[in-house]
Parts: C-alpha cells; sequence; structure tokens
C-alpha cells in the first residue's frame, strides 16, 4: 500500500474531487464509510473546523488520514498529535504505511524523523511549543488532536489548549469518543480561526454494548462468560499487582481445551521468558489468560497482544491501560470495580473514564455484540449468595446477617453502575499553565512579547481568578530571566518588532527531550576524567536529569531503612531512638550535594530549569556496583510486577547517555558502560531499541511487524566489548560476595559448576588465613586485574583477588560458555577454581 493514497491526489483539489478520491480508496480497501465517518469527512474537505465525538471503534482513525490526505493535496502541512509516545508511534508507522516514508515525519522530543515532512506526527508538547515559538505565523495548515479528552489533564491539558489559542490559520480536527458538551469549544474555534465548526457526533456503535451488573462471585462470572462464548474477556483491574493475581486466580479454572493449549503452545514457540514474571506469564499464557499493564516488559505485553490477536487468549487480566488505545481484541470488558485510587484518594470512575474503558468492547468486523460486565463489590455479592442460599423461606432470609462493606471502603451500588451507563461524559475543563519555556518560545517570536503574552494570558479558556494568578506567575517569571540576564529590553523596537529579546540562543526542543540535558553538560565538564570513579560519576549526573522510577525508589528505600533497623538494633538502640534515626535513612543519591549545589549555581544564569526538579539517584549505577543483571536486580528489590518500568527506565537512560554526553567526554571505561547498559537492555527486550531504530530508518527498517510474535535479541556475544563487561561484572559480583564471605548466595550462582557453598567456603579460609580482606574498590574492578583468553567457543577468564599485600596472586579461574550465554542473553560462569597461583 506504499504510497497508495498519496497518488490519488486530485489534479483539481476541489471538495468533490477530494472526498471522491478518499471514498474511492477507502471502497478499495474494502471499508465502506459510516454515516458520521462520511459527514466529518465532507466538513473536513469543506474547509470547516471538525469536533468528532463517536464511540469507540466508529472509525476515527479513518477520518484522521482523510484529512491528512485533504491537506496534502491542498498544500497544507497537518499534524497528527496523540498524549502518549507508543501512540504518535504507531500512528506515524501506520501513515508511512499509506502516504510512504517521504511524506510523514515524527517528532516526540526524543525522536525527530523527516522533520520536514507534510505530515507530522507529534507529542501534543511538541506542537504546543511550535505554535508558542512562531504563534499564527507557524507552519501549521491542519491540527489532529487525537483523544482530545485530555485537554482536562491538570499537568499536562495546557498543551491540547495552546494551538487552540495561537493558530487561527489552522483548521482543527478534535476526536475523541468521550467529549461529553462541547458547545464551548465549537463556538470558541469558529472565533478563532474564522472557520465553521461542525460537531459529528453518534450514539450509535458499529458494535452495540450490553450491559450487566454481576452479583455472583467473579470465578463464577467469568465462567459464565466463558462458556457463553463473549470471549475474550479483559478483567479491567485499578492495580497492576491485583491483574497478576487475579491471573493466577483463575488458573483454577479450565479456560482452555488440550487443542487450544496445543495451539497457545505452537504460536509461543521458543520465545524467551526470562526468570521471575516471565516464569509466571509463562503458566498464564499456555493456560489461555494473558496479563496486560504498563509495568510489563514490553516484549510480554506484546506477546499478550498477538495471543489475544490470534484468538488464542480466552481471559486478560489488566489495568485500564486499556482506555488509551491499547491494542488488544476484546469481546467483553468486565470491571472489579467503580473505583479507582488517583493518586490523592480512592473514588468513584468518573463518566469519562467508564465510557473509554467500556468502548473498548466488542470488535468492529469480528463481533456482532461485545458486552460490558461489572463485578459487584464482595459483600454484596457475599449477601446475595446467602439471600439465594435462604430460597423463599421469609423466616431463614431474617435470620441472615448481612456483612456490611469494610470500614474506609468506598461503596458502588447497582445504582452507581446505572448512573455511569447513562451519564454523559464531564465536560471539559482548562488546565492551562505558564511556565518558563513558555515565555521564552513566546519572547523568542518575532514581534511584541508583550502583545502575544497578553493574549495568550487574557485569551484562554480559564475564569477570570484563574488568568490573574497566571498574569502574576508570568510576570514574575519575566523579571527572574531579565535579572539573570537571559532576556533584556530594547531601548525600542528592532527590525522584527521586537521589544524584549533573548541573548542565549536556545536549540527547538530545549524544554522537551530531557530539559535539564544542558545541565548535565556542564556539569559532566566539572568531573575529573582521570578519576577512577568518573564513568559512573557520569552516569549519576544524567541519572539525576531523567524522571523517576518511583517504585525502584521506593523499593531501596525500604530496603535501605530495613539493613538500617537491622544495624541499629545490633548496635542496642532502643525503638524511639532507631525511629528518629530511620527518617534520614533513604534510597541512595550518589554526587548529591555537589549536584545540587551545581544546579543551583547553573539556575541563576538560567532561570527556566527551575521548572523541572533534578533528582539524584542510583539505579544504573546501583546496579553496575553490585554487579547485578536485570533479573538478579528485580529479584534483589522485589520488582517483578515494575519490570517493564525498570527496562523503561534504563534504556531512557541509556538514550540520554548516548545523546547528552559529548563524544570528546566518552572516556575508554565510560564507552564499555554505555555499551554494557546497552547491551543488556537489549538482552533483556530488544523491543525499544528495535522501534527507535526502525523510527530513525522508516524507509530501509519499515514498521515493526505487529502479526509476528516478538523476535529474541541478537546473540550477546556479538557485542564483545559489551560482552566483555557482562563477564567483568559476573567475576566481580563473586568477588564482592567472596569480601562479604557470603558463602550461601556464592553457593546459589555456582552450584551447578560444582561450586556449592561449601566448597566455597573452603577456599576462602585458605585466602584469609593470608589476608584479612579482599578490595572491592575502582581499583579491584578495574580490567587490569581481569585476564581473558578468547578461544572459539569459549573464554578463559581469571579474576585476581585484590590483596590488601597487593601479591595479586590469589584469584577465580573460571570458562565462559559462548553458546551457553547466546541462549541465556547473559554471561554464563563455569568455576573452575579458586586458588592461590
Amino acid at each position: 500500500m506504499t504510497a497508495s493514497l498519496a497518488s490519488r491526489i486530485p489534479a483539481d483539489a476541489d471538495p468533490d474531487a477530494l472526498f471522491d478520491a478518499f471514498s474511492s480508496w477507502t471502497t478499495e480497501q474494502g471499508v465502506e464509510l459510516y454515516p458520521a465517518q462520511e459527514e466529518a469527512l465532507i466538513e473536513v474537505v469543506s474547509g470547516a473546523n471538525v469536533i468528532l465525538s463517536t464511540p469507540t471503534g466508529s472509525g476515527k482513525s479513518l477520518v484522521a488520514v482523510g484529512a491528512h490526505f485533504t491537506a496534502l493535496a491542498q498544500g497544507r502541512r497537518s499534524f497528527y498529535t496523540a498524549p502518549i509516545k507508543a501512540l504518535v508511534s504507531e500512528k506515524f508507522f501506520a501513515l508511512v504505511d499509506v502516504f510512504g516514508a517521504d511524506n510523514v515525519g515524527m517528532m516526540t522530543g526524543d525522536s525527530s524523523v523527516n522533520a520536514d515532512a507534510p505530515i507530522i506526527c507529534c507529542t501534543a508538547e511538541i506542537l504546543a511549543n511550535i505554535a508558542l515559538r512562531y504563534g499564527a505565523d507557524a507552519p501549521v495548515g491542519q491540527v489532529v488532536a487525537d483523544e482530545f479528552h485530555f485537554y482536562s489533564e491538570p499537568d499536562r491539558g495546557w498543551a491540547w489548549q495552546v494551538p487552540l489559542l495561537e493558530l487561527p490559520r489552522a483548521q482543527f480536527v478534535l476526536m475523541s469518543a468521550t467529549l461529553g458538551d462541547v458547545t464551548s469549544f465549537e463556538k470558541d474555534l469558529t472565533r478563532r480561526t474564522g472557520r465553521g465548526t461542525a460537531v459529528v457526533t453518534s450514539a450509535q456503535r458499529p458494535v452495540p454494548l450490553t450491559f450487566r451488573y454481576a452479583t455472583t462471585p467473579m470465578h463464577e462470572t467469568i465462567d459464565e462468560l466463558l462458556h457463553g462464548g463473549q470471549v475474550p474477556v479483559y478483567v479491567v483491574h485499578f492495580a497492576q499487582a491485583a491483574a497478576a493475581e487475579r491471573a493466577q486466580a483463575l488458573m483454577s479454572v479450565n479456560v482452555c481445551s488440550k487443542a487450544e493449549k496445543a495451539a497457545i503452545a505452537e504460536a509461543i514457540g521458543d520465545f524467551r521468558f526470562s526468570a521471575g514474571f516471565g516464569k509466571t506469564l509463562s503458566r498464564l499464557v499456555r493456560h489461555g489468560i494473558g496479563v496486560h499493564h504498563a509495568g510489563m516488559l514490553p516484549k510480554y505485553r506484546r506477546l499478550v497482544e498477538q495471543l489475544a490477536q490470534a484468538g488464542l487468549l480466552k481471559v486478560i487480566c489488566g489495568t485500564d491501560t486499556l482506555g488509551v488505545g491499547i491494542n488488544v481484541p476484546i469481546r467483553t470488558v468486565l470491571f472489579s470495580a467503580l473505583t479507582k485510587f488517583d493518586g490523592t484518594r480512592q473514588r468513584h470512575l468518573k463518566a469519562r473514564e467508564f465510557h473509554q474503558i467500556a468502548g473498548r468492547a466488542g470488535r468492529a468486523g469480528f463481533d456482532s455484540d461485545g458486552y460490558v460486565v461489572v463485578q459487584a463489590p464482595d459483600h454484596v455479592v457475599e449477601n446475595a449468595k446467602a439471600l439465594e442460599k435462604a430460597g423463599d423461606d421469609p423466616r431463614k432470609r431474617r435470620k441472615i446477617v448481612r456483612k456490611k462493606a469494610p470500614e474506609g471502603f468506598v461503596n458502588w451500588t447497582e445504582s452507581t453502575f446505572e448512573r455511569l451507563v447513562t451519564a454523559e461524559p464531564e465536560p471539559l475543563t482548562s488546565s492551562f499553565q505558564v511556565s518558563h519555556s513558555m515565555l521564552l518560545n513566546v519572547i523568542s517570536r518575532p514581534g511584541d512579547a508583550f502583545v502575544h503574552m497578553r493574549h495568550l494570558l487574557e485569551d484562554n479558556h480559564e475564569p477570570r481568578p484563574a488568568q490573574r494568578r497566571h498574569i502574576r506567575r508570568a510576570i514574575a517569571i519575566y523579571r527572574a530571566l531579565l535579572a539573570a540576564g537571559v532576556v533584556e529590553r530594547l531601548p525600542e523596537s528592532d527590525e522584527q518588532g521586537r521589544t524584549v529579546r533573548l541573548t542565549v540562543d536556545l536549540q527547538f526542543d530545549f524544554a522537551l527531550n530531557q530539559p535539564l540535558s544542558p545541565f548535565a553538560l556542564a556539569a559532566i565538564e566539572l568531573l575529573d576524567r582521570e578519576s577512577p570513579s568518573y564513568p559512573l560519576d557520569v552516569v549519576s549526573v544524567v541519572e539525576a536529569t531523567v524522571d523517576d522510577p518511583r517504585p525502584v525508589l521506593a523499593q531501596q528505600e525500604f530496603k535501605a531503612r530495613g539493613e538500617a533497623v537491622a544495624e541499629l538494633k545490633a548496635q542496642g538502640l532502643d525503638y524511639d531512638d532507631r525511629m528518629a534515626l530511620l527518617e534520614d535513612v533513604s534510597y541512595p543519591k550518589p554526587l548529591e550535594e555537589p549536584l545540587r549545589a551545581a544546579y543551583e549555581t547553573y539556575r541563576r544564569g538560567h532561570p527556566w530549569v527551575a521548572d523541572y526538579e533534578l533528582s539524584p539517584k542510583s539505579v544504573v549505577r546501583d546496579m553496575y556496583e553490585r554487579a547485578m543483571n536485570f533479573v538478579e536486580y528485580v529479584n534483589f528489590y522485589q520488582l517483578a510486577r515494575s519490570e517493564g518500568l525498570v527496562l523503561r527506565y534504563l534504556a531512557n537512560t541509556y538514550d540520554a547517555l548516548r545523546h547528552t554526553v559529548p563524544d570528546e567526554a566518552k572516556t575508554e571505561p565510560l564507552r564499555d558502560l554505555i555499551e554494557w547498559l546497552g547491551e543488556l537492555v537489549r538482552q533483556v527486550d530488544s523491543s525499544l531499541l528495535d522501534e527507535w531504530e526502525a523510527l530513525r530508518h522508516p524507509d530501509t527498517a519499515g514498521p515493526p511487524d505487529r502479526a509476528a510474535l516478538p523476535e529474541g535479541p541478537p546473540p550477546v556475544t556479538a557485542n564483545e566489548r559489551a560482552f566483555r563487561v557482562l563477564v567483568r561484572n559476573e567475576l566481580f559480583r563473586r568477588v564482592e560476595l567472596a569480601a562479604r564471605r557470603d558463602h550461601t548466595t556464592l553457593g546459589e550462582l555456582d552450584a551447578g559448576s560444582g561450586w556449592d557453598a561449601e566448597a566455597w567456603a573452603d577456599a576462602l579460609d585458605d585466602y584469609f588465613a593470608e589476608h584479612d580482606e579482599i578490595g572491592t574498590g575502582a581499583d579491584a574492578r578495574g580490567p587490569a586485574l581481569l585476564l581473558i583468553e578468547r578461544e572459539p567457543d569459549v573464554w578463559r577468564v581469571r579474576q585476581i583477588f585484590d590483596d590488601p599485600a597487593g601479591d595479586h596472586d590469589w584469584g577465580i579461574s573460571a570458562e565462559i560458555d559462548l553458546a551457553a550465554s547466546d541462549e541465556a542473553g547473559h554471561a554464563v560462569v563455569r568455576i573452575v577454581d579458586v586458588d592461590q597461583l
């Protein structure tokens, strides 16, 4: 289908010709337009703004393709925006397939592909910053804003509002299944753009939904759905742990036949499941049960999606992420609750949230109908069970002691359910914000910045009291920029009409791709490149500027406090003293004091960094210093339910290290560390790095094959530089354990090669008879104490102990099996001896 639609542009691009050309193309694709799609497309080709509010599965994406086709035919540049990068990249590949790689580009802050293309896929923040930087003169002819209900998001809604305020020459197509009353948007868009604005709505779904409130126990409800032909079932939970636990509980239900299980096994083939959650997921999917949530590794989520697409999974337990366009085909949505914790409190679902999730039921082209089932609370289910048991006997029914909701429980009832089913989504509310980057973008624009800012601050969608607050904040930010010398007042307007201008050059994405990256560059310059700790110190600088992986930090702090309690108990401190001292125990924060001091100094000359918080932490560094692989690290901190988040953090840090640290600052040991991190990510799940490469080279790599099951990573031994570091870490892990005389853990690592705890204890007793300790500092980790003899199938290595006398005659002799390492995805070590040469 490459470039097939782009080649259909008629010579005379009038509305009728455009509509005919596009509808002919859809017919050839075997797609018949729904009435709402036709209406929206007629308005688009006629030049009107369109607010498209139709149910999930009603073909809004096809309207978006028609809008891009129209803009391309009319020589206007069009932008597609979505709330999350995954949706942006998915749409990018889909549009490349339709219009050809030359006509489609992408910008997400992390990646920029073919940025001058006539069709651009981007996050809402990218478009908002273009609008702020260029105003009405921005090279934007059309905006297709998908999932527009994000306009109300407290932290990010400003990015959906700013283009509406700043792009009066653009045509807007605003799309969502849950917009609510859009009368104010209709009038506002018409006023600002001078175009008519058509509101296209339809309550009619291509696949109608049937709603039901269930008072049977969850396992019985699921059993009913299984035997009633209402599969696949997506069981919605509002916590990742609850989704995983539900899936485990369903193992007692006979979900699939033997033939179906055999088909699943054949489809899975030799897919590599890692230890920990991978082994759990392997058992579940082979039983016909999937798990799907953001804490999983991408390869596992994609495996579940592909097995579901093939009709091989009957039940999928997941979180409410399916409300944001998740690619899991389902016939029935089963809500486990109608309440969720929103970060502050437990509350009822909003009508928008309910309909966004419920709308995923029923697959157009596959199902004639879809089902939405809401599970009653446990105490209601138990009461219903007791009443059923009592039958029609009034005496027995009177004797029933009805269970009440647990204390503090936010209850929901059948009335709650009925209200949500019939309720319209709540009206969208403005979430405008003012920041340093907003002012800097506007000031960099030609013209009078005060006039531009007055328009932005006084003609937005906020109520007047909120506008006053924003004006006061803008004035405070402006004064800070002026005092820092970042902007200056001009005695008279310059040739571009500016009365105030920037005194510094800002790259376009200064506020998007790791906003503190410029600070990181400055901080790296302060480090001593000759120091043995330099590579890890660079990692700490970069880690302080990337987003916090909160579950990891919470577990690090929990572990640190547990270790501190044990130590304080051993010192004989009483409970109150221990609790007082524990207040200061947190997760590791290397270089915290010098980094914060450098940040404060940097902020005086670059006030906008105050919008972004410096956050010293140690995850990559912690993993490297502990010489752990991914599985060991996840197990050490008990992060099996968040391993996807851990991997994304590692991948983001790897990308930041590659692109933030200048080549001249990359010493050989630092290059080794970066290569190690990249290979570690690739071996755990190569899909993140593969997607980066596909995005950077869409015309050669092509989009990922969404129909194929995830492939395994490349051989771990292929990247010799990274593999050498993996080997070094495996051996140094044993050095650290030996230094602590942790024979038990050593035995667990090496029992397979004949070195159990007792063997390690005997060997180390001989060493400690001569020396008091084994060094574990930077010198002990260095390449000088690791000797490697390479052979085609095996590496023979000698890890030398850093003894206090400096004799360097004791050490570990081992063999590294290359074939076994490729199969395992990490260095497979076989201990040969621990001895004195």
